[in-house]
């Protein structure tokens, strides 16, 4: 007798060996078990029903991310983010009231400090003296916080894998719960977004600080991502990081974060996917109970700014005491492009696994690099972004070296080199991704919701299957002559500078 764990890998093995055709009869099963409508004010809500255990998933994801922010205020979306997660008017506060006048205040003081600061002159007793009002309000407003109640409520009813993120492309908030705690998802979902609040707004902006610290400055990868993106972008804000420069982090206040969330946080800029074992009927009571108290309001503005055309090859050197890496970015498509799922099968064939073309030949037979990945779509897909490749060469090797090994591959794609073998192999490892992705509520949740808000139609997911399917040699050589071009690429590399070199090259 088999046992449902064998049965599981058993499906698995099954459906990897299904081809395109029947891939859309998994479609179909799907939409049998999808229920999805549309609130008035805007609001898209899916709901998949997977009753193979009393819980359910919960994403909230929002068209919204770093490309969308204003100049001036860079990472003011992954601020907003950490202030969902600071309670409501009736969580986290012993009297919002009390409180919410001194949050008025606190900002206030702290937009006096920033004047004095940035201003032509600044007086620094002036300044001493605005930082004081300013830290004495805030310990003042600390008195009537509640830390973390809004987590422990969930945490107490069961919930688990609380959690967000900030892109370039989206925000997304999620956590599961049991099956028999929905309800209180709904009120607590919908209060944070219809109520936000901006507790301990400035004692987070530290928090991200450190963020900023351990991710970007502190980490040889993180600066030269940073650096690399500023350079392969001079119009989109793709070149932007998504964490902020740090003077727009500092400057960032309340109500420059208060009117963001007006401006992107419009119901219609929402999708909010449900999936486990849930009533659909019930779900979409919910929904208009505790969601449709939202306005409609307006609908969230368009990026309108679009990159220049790329003049030429494009490169940075950083010296630094530090492991060398190298970094190298075509300039490609947007997700909705037609030439966009060929570049994924080309990422997936030249870096994907240790069977991958760089890797057998940077990694295992010449040991030009500890590690090598290529991959389509950075730093997101909503946009044209890169096709990047990533190496950290080995020990004594000359970063040149790799980068002559890596073009070489490139040239080997340009001139028609990949096997069908080596295309199958890339659509196998598509499906079985997708396997992967769709094994879990969170994951169908989160999946779902990101289609739907970023391509109009959480199909997608499997849609994407077949423009994979339909891809050949001939256009995956097409695409790599079309993009893969000197004009079209920026490379950056950090190279190791010893103490005493960067010593003596200060000193001249």
């Amino acid at each position: 007798m088999i046992d449902i764990k064998h049965r599981s890998v058993l499906a698995l093995i099954a459906l990897l060996l299904l081809p395109a055709s029947l891939l859309a009869q998994n479609l179909e099963t799907f939409e049998e078990n999808v229920t999805e409508f549309t609130l008035d004010n805007g609001l898209h809500f899916i709901i998949i029903e997977r009753p193979v255990a009393p819980v359910a998933s919960f994403v909230t994801f929002v068209d919204v991310g770093g490309v969308d922010e204003p100049v001036g205020n860079t990472g003011i979306a992954h601020i907003f983010e950490h202030m969902a997660f600071k309670g409501t008017h009736e969580i986290g506060t012993t009297n919002w009231e009390e409180e919410s006048s001194l949050i008025e205040q606190v900002d206030d003081a702290y937009k006096a400090w920033l004047e004095e600061k940035y201003s032509s002159d600044p007086d620094e007793e002036k300044l001493d003296e605005l930082w004081k009002a300013f830290t004495t309000l805030q310990e003042q407003s600390k008195e009537y916080v509640v830390g973390n109640e809004f987590t422990q409520i969930i945490e107490q009813n069961g919930g688990t894998g609380l959690n967000a993120f900030t892109s370039a492309d989206a925000t997304a908030y999620f956590y599961s719960l049991p099956q028999n705690r929905a309800e209180l998802w709904f009120s607590l979902e919908s209060d944070r977004f219809l109520n936000p609040v901006f507790r301990e707004f400035y004692v987070e902006k530290d928090v991200i600080f450190e963020e900023r610290r351990m991710r970007t400055d502190s980490s040889p990868v993180g600066r030269l991502v940073e650096e690399f993106l500023s350079v392969a972008f001079s119009a989109h804000p793709y070149g932007r990081p998504v964490i902020g420069w740090p003077s727009d982090i500092e400057t960032t206040t309340i109500e420059d974060t208060r009117e963001f969330y007006d401006t992107y946080y419009a119901p219609s800029n929402l999708s909010i996917a449900i999936a486990g074992d849930v009533d659909p009927d019930r779900m979409r009571d919910l929904a208009e109970t505790y969601f449709g108290r939202m306005s409609a309001g307006e609908p969230a503005p368009d990026l309108m700014t679009q990159e220049i055309d790329q003049r030429g090859e494009r490169r940075f050197i950083i010296e630094e005491e530090s492991q060398p890496f190298f970094l190298s970015g075509y300039r490609g498509v947007s997700q909705e492009h037609p030439d966009y799922a060929a570049l994924q099968l080309v990422g997936s064939i030249i870096s994907s696994g240790r069977t991958s073309r760089l890797y057998q030949r940077l990694v295992e037979e010449e040991q030009l690099a500890i590690a090598v990945q290529a991959f389509n779509g950075f730093p997101g897909t909503k946009y044209p972004g890169l096709f990047l490749t990533l190496a950290v060469p080995n020990q004594g090797v000359a970063l040149e070296d790799v980068e002559d090994a890596i073009n070489e591959e490139f040239e080997k794609v340009k001139n028609g080199d990949i096997t069908q073998e080596e295309l199958d192999r890339a659509l196998t490892n598509a499906r079985a991704n997708q396997v992967r992705s769709l094994n879990s509520n969170a994951g169908l949740a989160l999946g779902f919701a990101q289609a739907q808000a970023q391509q109009g139609d959480w199909r997608s997911v499997f849609t994407s299957l077949d423009d994979l399917q339909q891809v050949t040699l001939e256009d995956l050589q097409r695409v790599a002559q079309t993009y893969f071009v000197e004009k079209n690429r920026t490379v950056g590399m950090i190279k190791n500078t010893s103490a005493d070199e960067v010593a003596e090259a200060s000193n001249e």
